[in-house]
């Protein structure tokens, strides 16, 4: 069996596949050790605060170690996966020396190349990537290179060892950034992990040297499941990251930093339904999703082109309002990792047919849980449906960084006055929250009046688009 150098083996590290995450959680693995991948091949979905991702590997080889198991989260720069690419069978066990050897603590040769793109973010270095048992301040090939060398020579006896080199500190990604936090310069820490490695506690130390460190290392360790201290019988608790987490903290953002107004408004929606029927039957509908969402959609987008100042942000570093001259409409969509908010980009220049299958692609990505990162970034107005549920109405709280979000309640068969007589009619009730920031009392106002007009009047969107 041939021996396999470090030279030959790939580190695949979580790529940043979203703008500026720090972390990924590995929900599932699509491949094992022992497994053949090749260049392009899905390895592993990971979720990201944002969305879940597959990720392809970059390289043809053969899986030699898994580095996490499911459910671990892991941060952005560290190896999830090691690849042999020389062509060689792994064997059925890692070698001792590599299992041993903490993923994170791998440094590569040189500082990082050109990245190549995989999925989303950026991929892998261009060149391959090998470990260094560092000792000291300078590092000597090992007697287990020379043997090699001397193999790859054909002499009998290890060729000379090359002249000892200065080598960059090697430290794990959130060492390196803990250090440029404190203002330490890793040349200067004496380092007392494994191999070299500086740890957490060696930067503390070289702060603060009298101080005793107790904070943990965060190399990752296979530990015990803790203990729980409540009665399981009785509660469950589950973990709040990835998805839910990022929304929990988004709307806190939200709800403590733009000053909420919401407004009402009952309207009847009769001859809205009436046309969600008619479309249904149109030729040109058909195959795609046609139902009172559609309508209230191409309602915003009509009512934004006569109230243009609604569709805009607040930029709080530079004390600037910023009008924007497109629709990236957001939908909220519950899903089993929780509430996404992807958008329709460029929303106001698609007409009926074509934002009808926006939103079909939107809806059905959303329940897959497919939906890109890059799908939920940019939006300019949101709406979210609660009618769906069952509710009249809510307050809804702003998406980040937008100016206003329309939730629409439950459409129901109600006594209502037309044309001087009690009759039965579909009613629902629409409530706008806003920035009262940049939109004042007037604008919100018209805007959500001409929401309601045109869902009341539907050829409204004839007239006034």
């Amino acid at each position: 069996m041939t021996t396999m150098t470090e030279a030959s083996v790939r580190e695949f590290k979580m790529p940043d596949v979203g703008e500026g995450l720090t972390e990924a959680e590995i929900l599932k693995w699509y491949v094992q050790v022992g497994d053949k991948v090749t260049d392009g091949q899905v390895v592993c979905e990971v979720e990201t605060a944002k969305a879940a991702v597959e990720l392809p590997i970059p390289y043809d080889g053969v899986v030699r170690e898994l580095r996490f198991p499911e459910g671990t989260t892991v941060d952005v720069g560290m190896s999830i996966i090691a690849v042999d690419v020389s062509g060689g069978e792994v064997p059925a066990v890692a070698e001792p020396e590599v299992a041993a050897a903490p993923a994170a603590a791998v440094e590569e040769e040189a500082e990082p190349q050109k990245r190549q793109p995989v999925l989303v973010g950026y991929g892998v270095a261009a060149s391959s990537t090998k470990r260094r048992p560092r000792k000291g301040p300078e590092v000597t090939v090992s007697a287990a290179a020379q043997a090699v060398q001397s193999e790859l020579n054909g002499h009998g006896t290890a060729a000379p060892a090359p002249a000892p080199v200065k080598e960059r500190p090697l430290a794990k990604p959130p060492v390196r950034k803990l250090a440029k936090d404190l203002g330490v310069d890793l040349a200067t820490v004496t380092p007392s992990g494994p191999d070299g490695i500086i740890t957490r506690e060696d930067v503390h130390a070289a702060v603060a040297p009298a101080e005793p460190v107790t904070e943990a290392p965060t190399a990752p360790a296979v530990v015990p499941a803790p203990v729980p201290t409540y009665d399981t019988s009785r509660e469950t608790r589950i973990p709040v990251k990835g998805v839910r987490k990022a929304t929990a903290q988004a709307m806190i953002g939200s709800a403590f930093t733009a000053p909420h107004v919401t407004e009402f408004v009952t309207v009847d929606v009769t001859r809205t339904m009436k046309l969600v029927e008619e479309l249904k039957q149109d030729k040109e509908f058909a195959g795609l999703r046609v139902n009172p969402l559609l309508l209230i959609a191409k309602a915003i987008l009509v009512a934004i082109r006569r109230n243009p100042d609604i569709n805009a942000s607040w930029d709080e570093a530079a004390q600037e309002i910023v009008l924007k001259h497109y629709v990236n409409l957001g939908i909220a969509a519950a899903t089993p990792r929780g509430l996404i908010v992807p958008n329709i980009k460029d929303a106001q220049s698609k007409t009926l047919p074509q934002l009808s299958e926006a939103l079909g692609d939107l809806v059905t990505t959303a329940r897959e849980g497919k939906t890109s990162p890059a799908a939920m970034q940019g939006g300019t107005i949101t709406i979210t449906n609660v009618g769906v549920f069952g509710v009249d109405t809510g307050t809804p709280i702003l998406n980040p960084g937008e100016s206003a979000i329309l939730a629409v309640g439950a459409i129901k068969l109600q006594p209502w006055v037309h044309k001087g007589k009690i009759k039965p009619r579909q009613v629902t009730t629409l409530a706008l929250s806003f920035d009262h920031r940049l939109v004042d009392g007037e604008l919100g106002s018209k805007f959500l009046a001409d929401v309601a007009a045109i869902l009341e009047q539907p050829k409204r969107l004839l007239t006034w688009a």
